[in-house]
């Protein structure tokens, strides 16, 4: 006798006859001899009686089947079949409709999900079939009915959910010395340890090329100049060593000379071994210039994963004083203001600029001159961003300006905005660590929700109970994340499980990954605190300090129950200031549709990310920082300061100076500038004029404006979603870069 019933999606539901009954009834009414109940009570209690305890649903409806061409009543299984049919053809609707605009290239939110990837060639319509693909089945056999639910009504969204099934985590931070130093393997051969400057930067990209296979988020080096300095003099004493096959003579004495810096300098009047070391330093210099250009150019040509993608890269740099270390950064940032191919900027790697006092910050400080590099190129190409090791939370008392491998103590973070530093289960470091997984709460609609409260106080009570209601559901989800991706082996990540992953010598290829993963984060994001506020009070934060001061509240009440789900799950649980790039519009339709427009909240197509200050709100970059800043703090999964600079920045690095500077004064992480930059996207050619509508270089007039997106760049906004091109026409400026804006006067 069937008891249970095992339904589509997986859940178990007691066996209801009646439905049964229902079915056959209707495919009876749609003959001409009408329904017989008779029939209708005798087919219901045979499958009820001779079934077996559970059954799937597919099992009866076979076992209707059986029982009505047995009996006289063929007319009825043929409309049975047929309404079977028609049913399953129904629920395949949608899946059909997104496979076909897929096919046919249409520019939509399915196919325009991530900026980068390029889902119009083959390879990248196979990746955008897998994903659309897999996460019905994520949502009916690996989701919780609570999460399911939660998903289903738009309160939170899983980030990354069709990598769900294959275990990967989100992100690290390559410990490049242990692939410069050792070689890796990665499954299908091997490779050896750099000896010079080329071969480094060529395993550096591969190192982030193979690790972008194995996972589902974004590769980094947290320390590119730390890692990189070595082979800048082993590629020194090898020019020495030609020296001496030329001169026929031993040079040994001169591999081990210190340099203050290297740099190209002129032949001319220099006699003896002074014109040798010099002739082997300008060939050193030049061999680094083209190891950083290959190093650009590969980075934004290599393609991974499926989709024609390029690595979703990053690099961290700026805190090495050494000679060798400086040599790299000054080279790197010198690739980086030329340009790539037709002298185009560079989409990748994200590039980050490692700012703290007694470093490169203060004009005293031996890399200043490197700092002002940045700013200069930063003015022309929007690269590097500036992350603040000097901010309070990003500090590590183990900090010690004479230990070698100092960069261990310092945060380093991902393009997008993405950090990972504290740890409660091994060293403070962001180095061999990344994101495992991170979920973000709508915010907006549990506000929304509260919105026919008349009273304000309970009104907002009201929202955090639905906020602490939204948190557990959110922390138990990622809790069964956790669980699902610590029951992969080592051998299915043979890179990032080999020689990336912080612990991972401990694993043998077929240990699971439990004993180590615990070392990365889950992140809790939040998206709309500005457009939540408005529904809460009728202003937001930008606008109005009690909407400053209830946004605090609300981010520190995430913050303190995240400190909890830490103790109660023993993982490192963090705030993430997400950085929506699909999910910034996919919130917004879904709440519009059930809520209608709502002016402030819902009028626009996109919500406004995370905790900043509205795009469209026009205000001074001294009062976005003012109001931005302290969310900095509460937000230690991620977080970026953005400002958006008029005109032609590229004569005017002053001004990037003064952005940095109130990174500092306002205890910031980490920010980055917008600016103009216009591309013909037929010859290359870029410039700042926001009315170029002709390239004055090629004459075509197929002409893109070059734009961050969320932490990154696109190399055209052909691929941007439909919220997030709304979200770039609304985009205000904050800081005239045609004045000499002096905001701060140097610390």
């Amino acid at each position: 006798m069937i008891q249970t019933v095992v339904k589509r999606d997986g859940r178990i539901v007691g066996f209801n006859e009646q439905k049964i009954m229902a079915a056959i009834r209707k495919a009876m009414l749609h003959t001409k001899q009408g329904d017989d109940e008779t029939l209708i009570q005798q087919i219901a209690d045979n499958i009820s009686v001779n079934g077996e305890p559970q059954m799937t649903v597919e099992d009866i409806q076979d076992s209707v089947e059986m029982e009505l061409m047995k009996s006289a009543r063929k007319d009825v299984a043929q409309k049975y079949i047929a309404y079977r049919h028609q049913r399953s053809v129904a629920r395949k609707a949608k899946t059909r409709d997104i496979f076909l605009e897929i096919i046919n290239i249409k520019n939509n939110d399915v196919t325009r999900e991530n900026a980068n990837m390029n889902a119009d060639t083959p390879a990248g319509m196979m990746m955008k079939f897998a994903s659309e693909s897999t996460k019905p089945f994520v949502d009916d056999y690996l989701l919780s009915e609570e999460a399911r639910d939660a998903v289903k009504h738009n309160y939170i969204h899983i980030h990354d959910k069709d990598y769900y099934p294959t275990k990967s985590l989100t992100c690290v931070q390559h410990p490049l010395d242990n692939i410069l130093e050792h070689g890796f393997y990665a499954g299908h051969g091997s490779s050896r340890p750099a000896r010079r400057i080329e071969t480094a930067s060529m395993l550096a990209c591969i190192s982030m090329e193979t690790a972008q296979n194995e996972m589902h988020g974004g590769q980094a080096i947290p320390a590119f100049d730390f890692y990189l300095a070595p082979f800048v003099r082993a590629s020194y004493i090898e020019e020495v060593k030609n020296l001496e096959q030329l001169e026929g003579k031993e040079l040994k004495h001169l591999y081990d000379l210190p340099f203050k810096d290297y740099e190209r300098k002129p032949l001319d009047n220099l006699q003896g071994e002074e014109r040798l070391v010099q002739h082997a330093v300008n060939k050193t210099v030049a061999r680094v210039h083209q190891a950083m250009e290959a190093f650009i150019h590969n980075m934004n040509t290599i393609h991974s994963r499926g989709g024609n993608q390029v690595v979703f890269s990053s690099i961290n740099y700026g805190t090495d004083t050494s000679a060798e270390g400086r040599c790299i950064m000054r080279e790197i940032l010198i690739s980086t203001y030329e340009g790539v191919g037709n002298g185009e900027t560079a989409i990748f790697p994200i590039q980050i600029w490692k700012k703290k006092r007694g470093v490169n910050y203060l004009p005293e400080d031996p890399n200043y001159d490197l700092y002002q590099l940045a700013c200069k190129v930063t003015a022309r190409r929007f690269f590097p961003n500036f992350l603040n090791l000097d901010a309070s939370f990003n500090q590590d008392s183990d900090w010690r300006a004479d230990d070698p491998k100092r960069y261990m103590h310092e945060v380093a973070t991902m393009g997008c905005r993405t950090r990972v530093f504290e740890n409660r289960f091994g060293p403070k470091t962001s180095v061999g660590r990344g994101n495992l997984s991170f979920t973000t709460i709508n915010i907006v609609r549990l506000a929304i929700e509260c919105m026919g409260i008349e009273d304000k106080e309970q009104r907002i009570n009201t929202f955090f109970a639905k906020l602490d209601h939204t948190l557990d559901i959110t922390a138990q989800q990622l809790n069964d994340r956790f669980e699902f991706q610590k029951s992969a082996f080592a051998k299915q990540f043979p890179l990032l499980m080999n020689s990336l992953w912080i612990g991972c010598e401990q694993l043998k290829p077929t240990d699971k990954v439990e004993k180590v993963i615990n070392q990365g984060t889950l992140g809790i994001g939040f998206i709309g605190l500005a457009e939540c506020l408005v529904a809460l009070i009728g202003k937001h934060h930008g606008e109005s300090e009690e909407a400053q001061q209830l946004g605090l509240r609300i981010v520190t009440y995430m913050r303190d129950r995240i400190t909890e789900f830490s103790e109660r799950f023993q993982h490192n649980f963090s705030v993430l200031a997400t950085p929506a790039e699909g999910l910034s519009g996919k919130f917004t339709k879904v709440d519009r549709k059930d809520f209608g427009v709502i002016p402030g909240v819902t009028d626009r197509d996109y919500y406004t990310n995370s905790n900043h200050v509205p795009v469209y709100y026009k205000c001074t970059a001294r009062h976005k920082a003012e109001v931005e800043a302290p969310y900095h703090n509460l937000t230690r999964g991620g977080h970026i300061f953005y400002v958006e600079i008029d005109g032609d920045a590229t004569h005017n690095p002053e001004v990037i100076m003064n952005i940095v500077d109130m990174m500092d004064t306002y205890d910031m992480g980490y920010g980055s500038v917008n600016h103009n930059r216009n591309r013909c996207m037929d010859c290359g050619y870029e410039n700042a004029d926001p009315q170029m509508h002709v390239c004055p270089k090629c004459g075509s007039r197929n002409i893109d404006r070059l734009q961050r997106i969320t932490g990154y760049l696109v190399g055209t906004t052909d691929r941007w979603n439909h919220g997030k091109l709304c979200e770039l026409n609304d985009r205000v400026t904050h800081v005239d870069s045609g004045n000499q804006l002096s905001l701060f006067d140097r610390l």
